[in-house]
């Protein structure tokens, strides 16, 4: 039977509520939502949507690394932006983490994210086997 495995690391932001970084489930993890939180300082980074994008993406990998997953093992991400109007930015940044096997992706407007950021990703992926 195959069991629930929480996915920890300081190398990003710990949880600021009643969640895990991330969990697997067999060769599956599914990943929290990331903000662009500084891990060491739990600050939001400061600058743009560019600069938040790029804090979002590291504490993802981290994440995924933790896990024994890649950028080449995600599927799927769901992506949460404050501003349509920053699309081109967030893309510009969030594709220099998959310029290969690029995963499914949904990418929505939302009204209000945590801390009032400006972006937010969560992702599934596959932990390779070896």
């Amino acid at each position: 039977m195959t069991t629930k495995k929480i996915i920890s690391t300081e190398q990003s932001p710990s949880a600021i509520g009643p969640y895990s970084q991330a969990n697997q489930f067999g060769d599956m993890i599914f990943t929290s939502g990331q903000i662009p939180l500084n891990p060491e300082t739990m600050e939001i980074v400061e600058g743009g949507v560019a600069e938040q994008t790029e804090q979002v993406m590291k504490n993802l990998f981290a994440v995924l690394e933790a896990a024994g997953a890649t950028g080449e093992t995600v599927v799927k991400t769901t992506c949460f932006i404050k501003d349509m109007n920053d699309f081109v930015a967030f893309n510009e940044v969030y594709g220099k983490y998959f310029a290969t096997l690029a995963p499914a992706r949904s990418c929505v407007e939302v009204a209000r994210l945590p801390k009032d950021v400006l972006v937010e990703v969560e992702a599934v992926a596959f932990v390779a086997s070896k």
